[in-house]
């Protein structure tokens, strides 16, 4: 079936400034008629307080970069990160970085950060919150973790997992958002777009 505007209450153009295929996947699945516009930032130039405060920086960045270029719409930044004791994991830079990342993370919990930046082109208006998620791997063994990045799965996500496909086996448990861990917290963006007007539902 092919969803339209009027269909799913989406009066407003909606931009994603985001290269990730998984937060596509996820507009697509709910219907939302978006343009993608990946703007060039450095998110890495980022600094905050926190790891939640480090997120929401970063993802409104992306959003007021990618509202700049447009006349009118509302661009929707995001940016998640993995953090375990403290310590905020990146993406892995070669397949040894992401054995070590899988290894710290191996039979413990971490939390998953997703920071949600909204920009409004036109007014400035912005917003930005984020979500939390619990997740707990189970121990792994280290030809397993090997096996794993030999797909070449862990090397463009954070933590060097994902949820969604086979990193779903090293997950034993979660609690929170389970579509924050794979990259957009969908009720709290709908909820985010409800302040300007746009209903996902």
């Amino acid at each position: 079936m092919c969803y339209n505007r009027a269909m799913i209450g989406q009066a407003k153009r909606i931009v994603l400034a985001s290269a990730s295929p998984r937060r596509r996947r996820l507009l697509a699945d709910l219907g939302v008629e978006y343009e993608l516009l990946v703007p060039d930032v450095d998110e890495n130039g980022v600094s905050a307080a926190t790891p939640r405060e480090l997120a929401e920086a970063r993802a409104l960045l992306k959003a007021e970069a990618a509202a700049a270029a447009i006349e009118e719409g509302i661009a929707i930044g995001a940016d998640t990160i993995v953090v375990c004791d403290g310590r905020v994991l990146g993406k892995p830079k070669d397949e040894d970085d992401a054995v070590r990342l899988l290894e710290t993370l191996s039979g413990r919990t971490h939390v998953v950060i997703t920071g949600v930046g909204l920009c409004e082109a036109g007014t400035g208006r912005r917003l930005v919150d984020s979500a939390e998620t619990r997740v707990t791997f189970r121990r792994l063994a280290r030809d397993e973790i090997e096996r794993y990045v030999a797909t070449g799965e862990p090397m463009d996500k954070a933590g060097a997992y994902g949820i969604q496909s086979k990193g779903a086996l090293l997950v034993e448990g979660i609690v929170g958002d389970y579509f924050n861990v794979v990259g957009l917290p969908l009720v709290l963006l709908d909820r985010m777009l409800r302040e300007f007007g746009v209903r996902l539902l």
